[in-house]
């Protein structure tokens, strides 16, 4: 992808994030819980999420990682 075309798809995801923060405001929210009606909640609960699931998967690879010639071997 050239440099313009990757500008406009952070343009749209700047654009839809700025909207969701706005929405986040305006919308109210039946929460169940009392954490659940925090301004953010859900953005810092996909982020740490996310993060975790990298880190997991990080410590998961040391445990199924393969050597190079895995496939290679006994020919």
């Amino acid at each position: 992808m050239d440099n313009s075309s990757v500008r406009r798809v952070l343009v749209v995801l700047y654009s839809c994030c700025a909207a969701l923060l706005v929405i986040d405001f305006l919308y109210h929210r039946h929460s169940v819980h009392p954490w659940d009606s925090w301004w953010g909640f859900y953005a810092v609960y996909g982020f740490v999420g996310c993060v975790l699931l990298v880190l997991i998967a990080k410590l998961l690879r040391k445990l199924v990682k393969r050597p190079e010639d895995y496939y290679g071997k006994g020919n």
